[in-house]
């Protein structure tokens, strides 16, 4: 299997550094036409600034390659419609949305300002609604597109200090979710990476050693898989130093208690209700309602 994005239109947000940068690196390398999008903030999402979004289109050109860069602010609608009109007044398409910006205002719960919580919701959840949104309908007549959304360990395990950087991350599992349900009819496949790299985000944290491990560009072959021709939907892809993984949520096979279940029926029967035995993997919410339907129907000896 040999993949290309050759004719292919590649939009990549915060594609100025760090990951975004490997990100539309390679997607050029393989034949797409890259936006590099960058508003040229700091990492706590201060300040603007095309001239990273720049330095990444005249790499990309230097190889032969073809890009435009995009200054546009994600969490404005109308820049963001901005974006995608350039897009296509310039190549006529577009057949790849990689949400990969983000900022970072760490701190502990109890010192977190609304603003910061408000501020990272922003620029993560918010900026990839705008810019999914911003390219569905075009997708759907085209009847085909490929979304990739990235979320984090911090949302998906927790990290102390990001509640809002967790809460935004967390919300893009959602968001996958039910992009998937709407899109596969229409040719689109929406998936999520979850990475791990050592970019401006984990600069003075981590050693000169460990960041040669962590390398943005050991991660990039997974987000490119994941919005190729060849890309599944609905998965949460690990990536990280050369090594990938896929995230599941699992839920356990149900336990039934009765129609009269008291508090202290869970308490007594908890380890019973939290064993993986039997666990399974539901890929739409009906079918956790129609599970507890059927494990109770079948308590209660009724014919559904």
């Amino acid at each position: 299997m040999s993949i290309c994005f050759k004719n292919q239109v590649a939009i990549v947000t915060g594609g100025g550094n760090g990951l975004g940068k490997s990100h539309c690196l390679l997607l050029a390398s393989l034949g797409a036409k890259v936006v590099v999008n960058d508003v040229g903030g700091s990492v706590d999402g201060k300040g603007t600034s095309e001239s990273a979004a720049l330095q990444v289109v005249e790499e990309i050109k230097s190889t032969g390659g073809e890009a435009i860069a995009s200054a546009a602010d994600i969490t404005q609608s109308d820049q963001v419609n901005e974006m995608i009109a350039q897009a296509l007044n310039t190549w006529g398409r577009i057949d790849v949305l990689i949400n990969n910006a983000g900022i970072l205002r760490d701190k502990s719960f109890a010192k977190m300002t609304i603003e910061d919580f408000m501020k990272v919701l922003d620029v993560h959840l918010y900026g990839t609604v705008n810019c999914s949104l911003a390219v569905w309908d075009i997708m759907r007549q085209n009847k085909y597109g490929r979304i990739l959304l990235t979320t984090s360990s911090s949302g998906l395990y927790g990290n102390f200090g990001q509640a809002n950087y967790g809460a935004a991350k967390a919300a893009m599992l959602g968001l996958m979710n039910v992009l998937h349900l709407e899109g596969i009819k229409y040719g689109i496949h929406v998936n999520m990476l979850a990475p791990t790299a050592a970019t401006r985000m984990l600069e003075g944290l981590v050693s000169e050693e460990l960041s040669s491990i962590l390398d943005p560009s050991l991660v990039s072959p997974g987000a490119i898989f994941l919005v190729s021709e060849q890309a599944p939907s609905q998965i949460c892809m690990g990536a990280g130093a050369g090594c990938f993984s896929t995230i599941r949520t699992m839920e356990t096979k149900g336990t039934f208690l009765g129609k009269n279940a008291s508090v202290d029926d869970v308490a007594n029967r908890w380890s019973e209700i939290r064993d993986t035995e039997g666990e399974k993997e539901f890929h739409e919410g009906m079918a956790q309602t129609q599970n507890f339907v059927q494990t109770a129907a079948k308590a209660l000896n009724i014919k559904i």
